[in-house]
């Protein structure tokens, strides 16, 4: 490709105003955006999705505050690499020359890596800028997390992956058809260096680009998936159904399906709890447990590791006992409210902590639970009076 080197390293942006989407961290009105205008910027952690800008904007910082910039893979570096750079670092500061430190996929070091890197951002001898798609909160120390600043960044939308895709297309003198390039968006799924990879795989085939060739490149022509589409309302609602009607083997195959199209694992986490509560409720209440702990585990480890935490969450579910009750309950009290509108209060169950509202009959003859009998005590208004939800 050109002068060798991929697309998503030749069209990577050199400064803010090139930089496309992140508008509320680092738009114009952003406080790092001022910050890196007046040569301010903090040691800080990128927390995003992969194919967001996390790399980039902390090389563009480097350049934009006339630091060196130094670039560790945390998979591939250790303390060792770190006292050499801080070794440069503090020759540097001897100058007046500013290190940024990125290290990417921070998550990946140790606890005592990361410790190692405390005295350097204490002193500041470094700017520390971590890239993760971990949440910090798990994935950074504490005592690191501490001194950092967390800025988060979200995948791209459509509309940022198109400005992308068709800044590059002008530079390949490539052309793209609104069709095509929506669906290159798509595939890329928020996700910029994808959208260039495969831009460049086109364009590298030779001959019109087309939807066809796009889905041929990406080899799998049949799980076109549109987030916001018929399709995607289709496989959660047969997922929902699936394990409603406990067909564990039907609930894995659209989870699977959702998964393979590039559904967000915590949007499916969610409707697993809301499932877990609707469906499953008071036969199980285990159920709900479960469902809470799978999207903690999808925030921990992300994909594809899990989707076999997801798949566990669904098969239990599907085959858990099944009650209704605290669903019809709230919807039919729900219905109920919107029906009859605020209705006061019983005198007896409302809050008295002064004189005056006790001398107005607030709390009056409230029977304590524990102490006394209640059993003809009312909870509801008195027009509600008998009225059952349950």
């Amino acid at each position: 490709m050109l002068k060798n080197v991929p697309l998503a390293t030749y069209f990577r942006p050199k400064t803010l105003e090139e930089f496309v989407g992140q508008e509320k961290i680092i738009g114009p009105k952003s406080w790092l955006y001022a910050a890196v205008k007046n040569d301010q910027v903090p040691s800080l952690i990128f927390w995003g999705p992969p194919g967001s800008g996390k790399t980039t904007l902390a090389f563009i910082i480097a350049k934009e505050t006339k630091a060196e910039f130094v670039e560790l893979s945390a998979t591939a570096s250790g303390v060792k690499d770190l006292k050499v750079i801080v070794a440069k670092a503090q020759e540097g500061r001897r100058l007046n020359i500013k290190t940024i430190l990125f290290i990417d996929e921070i998550h990946r070091w140790n606890k005592a890596q990361q410790d190692a890197l405390l005295p350097q951002v204490e002193n500041g001898t470094i700017v520390l800028i971590g890239a993760t798609t971990e949440n910090p909160s798990f994935a950074v120390n504490g005592a690191l997390l501490s001194r950092v600043k967390v800025v988060v960044l979200e995948a791209l939308t459509a509309d940022d992956l198109g400005m992308i895709i068709n800044r590059a297309a002008r530079e390949l003198k490539a052309k793209l058809s609104d069709e095509v390039g929506g669906l290159i968006a798509k595939f890329a799924n928020g996700d910029g260096r994808k959208a260039l990879n495969i831009l460049e795989s086109a364009v590298e085939r030779g001959g019109k680009i087309t939807a066809q060739s796009i889905k041929d490149i990406i080899n799998k022509p049949n799980l076109l998936y549109d987030k916001d589409g018929e399709e995607h309302y289709n496989l959660i609602s047969a997922l929902h159904k699936s394990l409603r009607g406990g067909q564990a083997d039907a609930a894995v195959y659209y989870l699977v399906r959702m998964i393979e199209a590039g559904e967000d694992p915590l949007y499916i986490a969610r409707r697993l709890i809301r499932f877990a509560s609707e469906d499953i409720g008071l036969a199980n209440n285990s159920a709900l447990l479960l469902a809470n702990a799978t999207y903690d585990a999808c925030h921990k480890i992300g994909l594809p590791e899990c989707g076999v935490n997801l798949a566990h969450c669904a098969v239990y579910l599907a085959k858990s006992s099944k009650s209704i009750a605290a669903y019809t309950a709230y919807e039919a009290a729900k219905k109920e409210v919107e029906t009859s509108g605020n209705l006061p209060v019983p005198l007896h169950l409302r809050n008295a902590p002064t004189k005056l509202m006790k001398d107005l009959g607030y709390a009056k003859d409230y029977k304590y639970t524990p102490l006394e009998d209640d059993s003809r005590q009312e909870y509801l208004p008195d027009k509600l009076k008998g009225r059952k939800f349950l």
